[in-house]
């Protein structure tokens, strides 16, 4: 467990969720656990787990930089499917809850967007596919599908709302995976400085 945990921590968040997700619950929980509460590593044994297990899309493992292992879980955490980050969450309350509550603090969701302003909110929608908003907003509260749709011209999302009818039912692992790429499209549109993401934790506003 861990040295899954040393190797997961070096992942992208998407693959490091794709793993803990298919790993027996124990034995997730166990790697969970470890990765929260991980020192850092001795630079050759990164260099020789990297050695052993590198792979076309690892990060560079003998990077020194060190994170929040909190931040990384939630990363981590923002890439599972809906059902997936309950049953962690829900498991890491009942083993750590002073952790499960900082990751769910940490966490950008997919509800979270509400919190963008008019302008950034429209330049996320110039840069996502409409069918994958659609998708996204089948199985969102009625707060987010008003937000997004009062951020678009009357036409426009009386468009939208049509073809979400026309849709029918949509699987929930489709509406899943629209809301996580929307919100990692968010994140990659924040970093590059053409959208604000604010984020508040108690009395401290948080910007991405």
């Amino acid at each position: 467990p861990q040295t899954i945990a040393v190797v997961l921590s070096k992942l992208r968040p998407e693959h490091a969720a794709r793993v803990l997700s298919i790993l027996p619950e124990e034995l997730a929980l166990d790697v969970v656990a470890r990765m929260l509460r991980m020192e850092a590593v001795q630079k050759d044994v990164i260099e020789r787990v990297e050695q052993t297990l590198r792979t076309e899309f690892m990060s560079n493992l003998s990077q020194t930089r060190r994170r929040d292992a909190h931040e990384v879980m939630a990363e981590i955490f923002n890439n599972f499917d809906r059902q997936t980050e309950t049953r962690f969450l829900t498991a890491l309350e009942e083993d750590n809850r002073e952790s499960a509550e900082r990751i769910k603090t940490l966490m950008f969701t997919f509800d979270d967007l509400i919190k963008l302003d008019a302008g950034s909110a429209q330049t996320l929608m110039r840069h996502i596919d409409k069918d994958k908003l659609g998708v996204s907003l089948k199985g969102a509260s009625e707060a987010v599908r008003q937000f997004f749709l009062s951020n678009m011209s009357t036409r426009a999302a009386k468009m939208l709302v049509d073809d979400m009818q026309a849709m029918g039912p949509v699987r929930l692992r489709d509406v899943d995976e629209a809301q996580v790429l929307l919100v990692n499209l968010a994140k990659d549109l924040a970093a590059k400085g053409e959208i604000v993401i604010a984020k508040q934790r108690g009395d401290e506003e948080l910007i991405y």
